[in-house]
């Protein structure tokens, strides 16, 4: 696997012209602020310097390249595989009714016997991520590990954007599928938050849309625990992130909001929140943020075993990015630390993260996660 990375920023352009020593890429992953992506003349070299590649990204709210977390600009990273092929679908989602149809509709596009991996970017205000990951996962063979995020808005939760070569467009996922027996992949997802206050049931809700906790409005508790920060909603709900168990057995999940209505009480979230499920508020905790992104490069590194990933992708949510503030770049900076100075790192702030907490197959919706994905191709 060879691999190149480019950034351009409005004002100052390319920091390497994308023609110089280009190299023949299967895949450019190309994340981006909307303005940014949206602007024609970045898109034009990278077409002219990878002529054989397919495009595709999403919109962030931060581009991480390297150990830098960069904003209003945009990131290339360009992938090469000697050994191994990618294959590339997309489909779209008229509403988050729709997402289960569409992630059924990606496994079987993709489904082929040497997929390896699934990488995911998705719509992140229109598709509802637990659906869309239970319709993928239920129809892609055993072993698949999948991975990716929901795209980001910055802060202002308006619009986000899928990119797949020549479109760019809201309501649009994007699968990215690996194939071949040469590539070793890891994943790992951890948080970091605390959680406080008491364990509330879940009264009402539908799907990812939450009306009722102990049967008061879900939208005045909030509020009343933001207080005068509750005229930013639901951006400053990102600071208190709600993690949701569904029984004594299973692993809590962390829901983010994505959009709240005054009108009815309610508060949409970027996954499903169970009618009959427990919740309970969280906040953050500065050190175990980034102990969590520490984490997360450990457990993804663990399928390499004593080889080095060549490339990482890490998908970090905006409410850690809010959070951590000046001390953003320390979590990636902690990535580095575990998988030391030879993959390249890439990735963005998202909405929503897509992978395996526990490094295994399967794959869960989470929101305020350190979500890696370790790529290596074994040569012989």
């Amino acid at each position: 696997m060879r691999l190149q990375q480019q950034h351009w920023a409005p004002r100052t352009g390319w920091s390497l012209a994308p023609g110089a020593s280009a190299i023949d890429a299967d895949l450019v992953l190309v994340f981006g602020s909307p303005a940014a992506l949206r602007d024609a003349s970045w898109r034009e070299e990278v077409t002219r310097a990878y002529p054989g590649a397919t495009l595709t990204g999403c919109s962030t709210a931060g581009e991480i390249l390297d150990t830098r977390v960069l904003d209003d600009g945009v990131t290339c990273t360009a992938i090469d595989l000697e050994r191994s092929y990618i294959r590339v679908h997309a489909t779209e989602v008229g509403s988050a009714t729709d997402s289960a149809a569409a992630g059924r509709e990606l496994a079987r596009q993709l489904t082929a016997g040497d997929l390896r991996h699934v990488l995911v970017l998705s719509d992140g205000l229109h598709v509802n991520g637990s659906a869309l990951v239970s319709g993928l996962t239920g129809g892609l063979p055993d072993g698949v590990t999948v991975t990716g995020g929901l795209s980001a808005d910055g802060d202002r939760f308006e619009e986000t954007l899928v990119l797949l070569d020549e479109r760019l467009a809201p309501r649009l996922v994007v699968a990215v599928g690996f194939y071949g027996a040469d590539l070793v992949i890891g994943c790992g997802s951890l948080g970091g938050w605390d959680p406080f206050g008491p364990e509330r049931l879940i009264t009402h809700s539908r799907d990812n849309v939450l009306f009722e906790l102990d049967g008061r409005s879900a939208l005045s508790l909030y509020q009343m625990y933001l207080g005068e920060h509750a005229a930013g909603l639901p951006a400053t709900a990102l600071f208190f992130p709600l993690s949701i168990r569904a029984s004594t057995l299973e692993r809590p999940v962390v829901r983010t909001v994505l959009a709240v209505d005054p009108q009815d009480g309610s508060m949409t979230f970027a996954g499903d929140v169970p009618q009959g499920a427990y919740a309970q508020l969280m906040r953050a905790n500065f050190d175990r943020l980034i102990d969590g992104a520490a984490g997360a490069a450990r457990t993804s590194h663990a399928p390499l075993t004593a080889t080095d990933a060549q490339l990482a992708l890490l998908i970090s949510c905006v409410g850690r990015k809010l959070v951590l503030a000046q001390r953003i770049e320390e979590e990636v900076e902690a990535v580095r630390d575990v998988l030391g100075p030879a993959p390249i790192l890439a990735g963005f702030y998202s909405y929503g993260e897509l992978g395996a907490a526990d490094g295994t197959v399967g794959c869960d919706l989470h929101n305020q996660t350190m979500t890696l994905t370790t790529i290596r191709e074994n040569i012989v």
